[in-house]
C-alpha cells in the first residue's frame, strides 16, 4: 500500500500530542520535525515539505481549540486541511470543449503506462455514459498498435489505427473519424522515450497543434518518487500539461509524487492507477488521499465502488431477507459474488481504515471466498434453503464434494447460525435492525469464524 511508511510516522507524531492536555510552541515544533523528516522520507521536495510543516506551526500555535476537539486532534485537523490543499484541495474536472469531441492526448516516459491507462480511462469514461475512442499514434515502439488493440477490446472501447504512418495525420484523421461517428472523446496514445529528448517533445508539440487537446494527460510512475515531478516539470514546460494521471500507486511506493507534483508545477493529480486490471483507477480526490494518509481511510470511494459494482436490486433482495432473518446460503452465495466484484479485500479493508498489516494471510487471502463458495455449491437446494438438515453424512459429502475438511464444513454452518442469531438480536423493538457490516466482509460472517 503506498503511504505506509508516510501513515506509520505521522501516527507516532500524532500519538505524542494527544498524549498531551495542552501544547506548547515547543511540542508543535517537535511535532513537526518529525513531520517534515516522515515527508522527506517519503520523497516529497524539500521546499514543498519545509512551507507545509510552516504553515501548519503557523495555524497550530495559538489556535483556539475547537470544543469537540483535543489540542492534538486539533493539529491532525490542521494537517488533514492541508494535505488537502497541497494535493489540489478539490477533484479537477475534464475540460469539455463547446462543441465536438473532447480531444486527450497522454503522453509521458516509456514504460509509464501510457497504454494500459488510456484503455483504463476510456472504459472509466465509457462506464459513465460516454463514447470514447482510442487512437494508437505510438508507431515506434514494437507492438505498441497491438497492445492498444488488445486492452481496447478487453476495455470495450473502440481503437483507430493507421499502422505505422505519420502520429500527426493520424491525429486528425482520428479525430475527423470522432466526429463523424459520434464519438465525443478522443484519447490519443503518443509515443514515448526512455529519457526526455527534443525529437520526442517535438512531435508532441506537432500533434498539440495539429488537434488542439482540450487535456494533456502526463501519465507518471509513482514509484520513481521526486522524478516523477521532474519529469512532470520539463512536461509541463514544452507542452502545458492540464493533469496528471499517478500510475502504480497501489504499490510499495512511499507516495512523495502525489504530495509533490501539484505544489511543483501547479497542475493537479486528475487520475490515479491503483492497480493492474483495467477497473483500478480513479479520480482523484485530494481530501480522500489526505485521509488515506492519516490512517482514517476512504469510505466514500468505497462506497463509489459498490455503487458501480455491486447489483443493487441483489442488494435490496438480501436486505429485505436480512430484515425478515430468512438468510440462507444462497443469499450468502450470491453475496459472494458480490464482494468479488469489490476487488482485493486488503484494498477493501484499507478504505475502511483498517491497518492490514495486522492481520493474517488467512484473513486477506482471496481465494477463502472460492473455497467458502465450493463448499456451498457441494450443497443440495434443500440444504442451502434449510442448512438444520445437514447431518454428519451429509457434511461428510460435502466436504468430499469441495475438496474441503468436516472442520471447514462445520465453520461454515457455525458463521451462518451465528448470522442468524445476530440478526435477531439486532433487531429492536420496532422490528428494524441496526446497521451490520456486509455478508463475506471482515466484521461479517464468516470470516469472523475464522
Amino acid at each position: 500500500m503506498a503511504f505506509e511508511s508516510l501513515t506509520d510516522k505521522l501516527s507516532a507524531a500524532f500519538r505524542r500530542l494527544k498524549s498531551k492536555g495542552k501544547l506548547t510552541e515547543g511540542d508543535v515544533k517537535a511535532a513537526m520535525r518529525e513531520v517534515r523528516l516522515a515527508l522527506l522520507e517519503a520523497d516529497v521536495n524539500y521546499k514543498v515539505a519545509k512551507e507545509f510543516t510552516k504553515k501548519i506551526s503557523e495555524r497550530a500555535v495559538g489556535s483556539e481549540v475547537m470544543e469537540s476537539l483535543t489540542p492534538g486532534q486539533m493539529v491532525v485537523k490542521i494537517v488533514d486541511e492541508e494535505l488537502t490543499a497541497l494535493m489540489g484541495g478539490g477533484e479537477a474536472h475534464l475540460k469539455m470543449p463547446s462543441s465536438g469531441p473532447c480531444v486527450m492526448m497522454l503522453c509521458g516516459l516509456q514504460g509509464a503506462g501510457k497504454t494500459t491507462h488510456a484503455a483504463k480511462l476510456g472504459r472509466l469514461l465509457k462506464k459513465q455514459g460516454h463514447r470514447p475512442l482510442l487512437v494508437a499514434c505510438d508507431v515506434y515502439r514494437p507492438a505498441a498498435i497491438k497492445q492498444l488493440q488488445i486492452v481496447g477490446e478487453q476495455a470495450g472501447v473502440s481503437v483507430f489505427e493507421e499502422g505505422q504512418g505519420d502520429p500527426i495525420q493520424i491525429s486528425k484523421d482520428a479525430v475527423r473519424h470522432a466526429k463523424d461517428y459520434g464519438n465525443d472523446f478522443v484519447l490519443i496514445d503518443t509515443a514515448g522515450r526512455l529519457q526526455i529528448d527534443e525529437k520526442l517533445m517535438a512531435e508532441l508539440q506537432n500533434i498539440q497543434k495539429a488537434v488542439e487537446p482540450s487535456e494533456i494527460l502526463l501519465v507518471v510512475d509513482s514509484m520513481t518518487g521526486q522524478e516523477a515531478v521532474n519529469v512532470a516539470k520539463t512536461f509541463d514546460e514544452k507542452l502545458g500539461i492540464t493533469g496528471v494521471i499517478l500510475t502504480k500507486l497501489d504499490g510499495d511506493t512511499r507516495g512523495g509524487a502525489a504530495l509533490s507534483v501539484k505544489a511543483v508545477t501547479g497542475k493537479p493529480i486528475k487520475f490515479i492507477g491503483v492497480g493492474e486490471k483495467l477497473d483500478d483507477i480513479e479520480v482523484f480526490h485530494p481530501d480522500r488521499m489526505a485521509s488515506r494518509i492519516l490512517g482514517m481511510g476512504d469510505v466514500l470511494t468505497l462506497i463509489e465502488d459498490a455503487q458501480s459494482k455491486l447489483d443493487e436490486k441483489e442488494a435490496a433482495k438480501t436486505a429485505k431477507r436480512l430484515v425478515q432473518n430468512k438468510l440462507d446460503f444462497n443469499d450468502l452465495l450470491a453475496q459472494f459474488d458480490q464482494v468479488k466484484k469489490m476487488g482485493p479485500m486488503r484494498g477493501i479493508l484499507e478504505k475502511f481504515g483498517m491497518d492490514t498489516r495486522k492481520l493474517s494471510d488467512n484473513q486477506l487471502d482471496d481465494h477463502l471466498i472460492d473455497r467458502e463458495k465450493a463448499i456451498i455449491l457441494s450443497m443440495t437446494l434443500e440444504e442451502r434453503a434449510k442448512p438444520a438438515v445437514i447431518n454428519p453424512s451429509r457434511k461428510r459429502r460435502i466436504a468430499a464434494g469441495s475438496g474441503a475438511k468436516v472442520e471447514d464444513v462445520n465453520k461454515l454452518l457455525k458463521s451462518m447460525e451465528q448470522m442468524q442469531k445476530l440478526m435477531k438480536m439486532m433487531k429492536n423493538k420496532k422490528g428494524r435492525r441496526r446497521w451490520m457490516p456486509p455478508m463475506g466482509m471482515p466484521g461479517g460472517m464468516p470470516f469472523q469464524s475464522r
